[in-house]
């Protein structure tokens, strides 16, 4: 297996925290703490467009339908972004603390935030729906799949949650997920696979029993999968591999089916970033990754 840099994207003035699709399968979009929205084009990434502005640290993004988005930032608040009207954004405060995952699932956009709630949003009146408190602690990520209807969200009271998306009624939870905070969960396209990455650095691999309880999958690996935090987990476009990013600066490529390691970026071999990574997006064609070392790197992996 190779992975090659194939550029990196310069020009944001913080850490970059959020990564996005944009305008089509060629376009992405960046933010962070700058309050900067950046769109890249991966046929021609020398140069990132402004397409947005806020004054306050970008934790999360996302694409919505009809050239919107919707952008959490550090104090809980959400910006309303019509790309076609930049100037007309609007924020509603929600969490009394940072917004640090988005999910959409249809028409309706779920925050988690370090407050320990979970919002609904109507993405057509961009008002809350409705609440729950799920945790003292924050609440730092959020996955969910389609085959069993199920969302999962990930505590900084080392638990993994999980709950109806309909109703938000709770239906279960791994209250040992990690020793640490849970800051990723990637569900494998079967939905009968969930992993999630910890502050504690390890990689978990759990998977769906006959009985329908979650259970630690050996293909979990033994040892700590990373120096430091996993920020992020994504999955390739056929699922066949993984791959997991860290506060120690790499990105580290797995094998699904094995659980296997198969790569790892650094600085001196790949050009690797030089600060945390804190964010992945995988595309038909190229992986992304976000830095503290205010970047983006654009990834051929073969």
């Amino acid at each position: 297996m190779k992975i090659d840099r194939i550029h990196t994207c310069t020009g944001h003035r913080a850490s970059v925290y959020a990564l996005a699709p944009g305008r089509d399968s060629r376009h992405f979009l960046s933010a962070g703490g700058d309050g900067w929205i950046v769109e890249w084009n991966l046929d021609n990434p020398e140069t990132g467009l402004l397409v947005a502005s806020t004054e306050s640290n970008i934790f999360s993004l996302c694409a919505l339908p009809d050239s919107q988005l919707a952008a959490g930032n550090m104090n809980g608040g959400l910006h309303w972004i019509n790309l076609r009207e930049p100037g007309k954004a609007r924020l509603v405060q929600s969490h009394k603390k940072g917004i640090f995952d988005l999910l959409l699932i249809e028409n309706r956009l779920f925050s988690t935030g370090g407050d320990g709630v979970l919002t609904v949003w109507n993405t057509e009146t961009q008002y809350p729906e409705t609440s729950i408190q799920l945790s003292a602690a924050a609440l730092r990520c959020i996955a969910y799949t389609p085959e069993r209807d199920e969302l999962a969200i990930g505590s900084s009271d080392n638990r993994i949650i999980f709950l109806n998306p309909s109703t938000l009624a709770v239906t279960g939870e791994i209250s040992d997920a990690h020793t640490n905070s849970v800051f990723s969960l990637a569900y494998a396209p079967d939905g009968r696979t969930l992993l999630s990455g910890s502050r504690d650095a390890f990689l978990r691999i759990h998977s769906l029993s006959d009985n329908g309880n979650w259970m630690r999958d050996p293909r979990s690996p033994d040892l700590a999968a990373h120096l430091f935090t996993i920020n992020h987990i994504v999955f390739s476009p056929d699922a066949s591999l993984f791959a997991t990013a860290s506060r120690d600066k790499t990105i580290r490529l797995w094998d699904f089916r094995t659980g296997q390691l198969l790569k790892v970026t650094d600085v001196i071999r790949h050009g690797g970033h030089v600060n945390s990574v804190n964010r992945l997006m995988w595309t038909a064609d190229a992986l992304l990754s976000a830095s503290d070392d205010r970047t983006v790197s654009i990834w051929r992996v073969c």
